[in-house]
């Protein structure tokens, strides 16, 4: 039988860590998924790694190798390739806790619908720390509300429906930009429904020094039409506040300084950004003084 849930992880020369996602995922208390590998051109043989866990038949993997284009890329080829009906991207510097299959399956199968994009669940740190704050206190809300609304803080892991996925996809990619953040996926799928909210540990994290999430100042530079696009959807999206948005427009002004574009060409108010535009300004020498590339 096909399983509900796809795991999958992007992964670039982390053959040092795809061993601990490997030994969580043999270790799940259900075998309900697939483990869907995505080689974004990696050079340090995790090619041969995963073929030789292939070949010891313990979990379902599937391998796909492609040219290197960043994580957003991997996204892209990953959803072309699922066919489940839900799906989670575990990190290959990440693992998940023994049960977080069960947890998610079991909970989808009792409160999932067409009416939800999936589940909303938490990262924990190695030492069982939650990352950030607890989830709010009620059943379904869109992810724009996390931080909009409730001022809630903190990486999440996101359970997502495959067939949503599929209606928005593939992520924009612009040439020699590989740091778009796939949360622009997410995000598109949010505006199409809620998501449940599930209060327990779904994956371990691990930053490492050179992840996406590390020297976001320096990915502002070397991906601004990334960063542009993702605060233009921002500015379109539904269930936002006006400090919200406002934010969203100071960061565009400063990304297109720096992408040399002029932000009166993008569709949003020119009005808006004319009075913003000054603290646009500062928030672009700001990053301009801390960046180190």
């Amino acid at each position: 039988m096909k399983p509900t849930l796809t795991v999958f992880t992007p992964t670039y020369n982390r053959s040092h860590t795809l061993p601990r996602t490997y030994a969580s995922l043999c270790r799940q208390t259900s075998k309900d998924f697939e483990w869907l590998v995505i080689d974004d051109g990696s050079t340090d043989g995790t090619e041969a790694l995963v073929k030789g866990w292939i070949a010891e038949g313990k979990i379902p993997i599937r391998y796909i190798w492609k040219e290197n284009g960043g994580l957003h890329t991997g996204y892209n080829t990953a959803i072309a390739n699922m066919d489940t009906e839900l799906c989670v991207c575990i990190d290959s510097d990440d693992w998940m806790p023994d049960d977080a299959v069960e947890k998610i399956v079991s909970f989808w199968r009792k409160n999932g619908s067409n009416r939800y994009a999936g589940i909303i669940g938490l990262d924990y740190c190695e030492d069982d720390i939650p990352v950030g704050n607890p989830l709010p206190n009620v059943e379904t809300l869109h992810i724009a509300e996390l931080s909009s609304k409730y001022h809630n803080s903190g990486d999440r892991k996101i359970v997502m429906r495959v067939d949503l996925l599929k209606q928005v996809y593939p992520q924009p990619t612009f040439e020699g930009e590989k740091n778009f953040n796939p949360i622009y996926l997410i995000l598109k799928i949010d505006q199409i429904h809620p998501f449940l909210l599930l209060n327990e540990n779904l994956c371990y994290v691990d930053y490492q020094q050179d992840g996406m999430g590390a020297n976001i100042i320096n990915q502002y530079f070397n991906s601004p039409r990334s960063f542009m696009e993702l605060r233009k959807l921002g500015l379109s999206l539904k269930y936002t506040t006006m400090p919200w948005r406002i934010k969203q427009y100071i960061h565009l002004i400063a990304e297109s300084r720096i992408a040399k574009i002029s932000p009166y060409q993008e569709s949003i108010s020119s009005v808006a950004v004319t009075m913003l535009y000054p603290f646009g300004l500062v928030l672009y020498y700001y990053l301009l003084s801390k960046k180190t590339i």
